[in-house]
């Protein structure tokens, strides 16, 4: 027990940091390799074309780091218990069942008990419920867009600097392990390694996010979280799916789905008046 906690403590750690890594090597491939190449001009000077990428890749980088930091300074809502809560003998988990029925759930990492907790996040360090679960989607989302975007821009690139051909469909499954191969051979360069991997993560991660993503609108859509669904609890919202996006969203949701900007109530105790009120 001790050595999981040592490691998910570890994790909690190294996964914001490898979060960051990723952002600047990604903003400093864009802006040292990808867009000089992809759209130099003769004169050497700055496109609207390019301009127009570079605005993207900034709205879309902008509003990641933005959401990803609303995550961490609004974190959920925890309640004042400090005893960590007993289970009864048929709960595997050792978190008794009375947690989830009112929409509570202690974690074991962040130590506390949570208000309509969905997970912890690692990336963030902190658990995703009540409060900053809006701002976790819309960072999945800007996180999904900018890695896709940077994939496109990074086999643009690739093509038009090492004359690598992407006609056979093949050819993207059988890149990886041919450029690994060439580069201890002596063909390649490092950097062209490099980058052949870093399409790779770019592929992952925003499919990965993208798949998140939906998984996150469609629950909430149900009112219920992940954590409840992990344990077979049904949600306890009976409103409609429009409803409960607005009880994530916020009434601004329109506004929050363009930029990193707080629509959702955030004082502590909101959601617990919320939810008492519901069930009055």
């Amino acid at each position: 027990m001790l050595f999981r906690m040592v490691k998910l403590r570890l994790l909690n750690t190294i996964a914001p940091a490898y979060f960051y890594t990723a952002t600047v090597v990604t903003f400093a491939l864009h802006f040292l390799l990808f867009l000089p190449r992809i759209f130099q001009t003769p004169d050497m000077t700055i496109s609207p074309t390019m301009l127009i990428h570079i605005a993207v890749l900034l709205y879309l980088m902008g509003n990641a780091l933005g959401n990803y930091t609303m995550t961490i300074w609004f974190p959920s809502e925890s309640t004042n218990e400090t005893v960590i809560p007993v289970c009864s003998p048929d709960c595997p988990d050792r978190i008794d069942a009375h947690y989830l029925l009112n929409g509570r759930h202690f974690c074991k990492v962040c130590k506390k008990v949570i208000m309509k907790r969905d997970h912890h996040c690692f990336f963030t360090g902190n658990c995703i419920g009540n409060r900053n679960m809006r701002y976790f989607i819309m960072f999945s989302v800007y996180t999904s867009c900018c890695c896709l975007y940077s994939l496109v821009i990074g086999v643009a690139y690739l093509i038009l600097e090492y004359s690598i051909s992407f006609e056979n469909p093949l050819m993207f499954l059988t890149l990886l392990p041919l450029s690994t191969c060439y580069f201890f051979l002596g063909m390649i360069s490092g950097l062209q390694l490099f980058l052949v991997l870093m399409l790779y993560i770019w592929l992952g991660v925003g499919l990965v996010s993208a798949g998140f993503c939906c998984q996150q609108f469609l629950l909430v859509a149900r009112g219920q979280t992940w954590c409840q669904l992990q344990k077979g609890q049904l949600s306890e919202s009976h409103g409609t799916w429009r409803a409960n996006l607005s009880d994530v969203f916020g009434s601004s949701w329109a506004l929050g789905l363009f930029l990193p900007v707080q629509t959702v109530e955030t004082a502590p105790g909101n959601w617990q008046v919320y939810h008492d009120h519901k069930h009055d």
